[in-house]
């Protein structure tokens, strides 16, 4: 998983979702609201077609999950679902790209603590703020807090919603992600004749699971061989960790 940078949607497509908006909110008021219905009609029309499209643009060529990271996103997703919270149905904020098996596991799930969401919204925050990876099993985990001598709440339901511990395959494509970097790495340690932005750009480019934001704030940074690159190349360590908004 990593951070989601949102593009501005074209201003068709937006005025298309805030005319959608307003009349779904008429009908909540009235007390004929069917959300179900109101969004399979909204999404037939021509302008739906863009919003998925930008949020294909947002994930780049592969056009992965933002969830996952490792499937196809084939759907919008409403992040607080539009059953519950028919006033965000059509607000672009609230809509993500999913693939299927996220979407089947998420559902209509949206827990709280307080009026704080406990799922991790990839296009709002660091996702490795409350996550951790496990190497030797792939699976995901939520990150344990020092301070609080606790695991991460938003970690942990993250991880129990969409089952990140329990997808073999899943797991199977991070933990090829992960040795693509550590390749990458290791390699510039053998030979440090790369220019800064060659690493980089080797190091995006390895990086198919968001795993790069383990590897500079999580406890990627104490696993071999990122911790050797951090102690013995602590200014180009700080400067990649920059580059890569870390």
């Amino acid at each position: 998983m990593r951070k989601v940078n949102r593009l501005p949607l074209p201003s068709a497509a937006l005025s298309y979702l805030k005319l959608r908006q307003q009349q779904a909110n008429r009908k909540l008021v009235d007390g004929h609201l069917d959300s179900s219905k109101e969004w399979k009609s909204a999404r037939q029309a021509e302008a739906m077609a863009e919003v998925i499209a930008t949020l294909k643009r947002m994930m780049g060529e592969r056009e992965r999950c933002m969830y996952c990271l490792d499937s196809h996103g084939s759907d919008i997703e409403h992040f607080r679902p539009k059953a519950a919270y028919p006033k965000r149905m059509f607000r672009w904020r609230n809509l993500l790209l999913c693939c299927t098996e996220c979407g089947r596991f998420k559902g209509n799930q949206f827990p709280l603590q307080g009026k704080r969401p406990l799922l991790i919204d990839p296009s709002k925050e660091e996702p490795w703020r409350h996550l951790d990876f496990d190497p030797d099993t792939g699976n995901l985990s939520a990150r344990f807090d020092l301070q609080a001598n606790a695991y991460n709440p938003k970690g942990k339901k993250t991880v129990k919603i969409l089952q990140l511990d329990r997808r073999e395959a899943l797991a199977v494509g991070y933990q090829k992600t992960y040795r693509r970097l550590c390749k990458k790495v290791q390699r510039f340690l053998d030979k440090p004749n790369l220019s800064a932005d060659k690493l980089i750009t080797e190091l995006q480019e390895a990086d198919e699971h968001g795993l790069l934001g383990w590897c500079f704030i999580g406890t990627g940074q104490d696993e071999t061989p990122f911790k050797e690159f951090k102690q013995q190349h602590p200014s180009l360590w700080q400067y990649c960790a920059r580059a890569l908004g870390y």
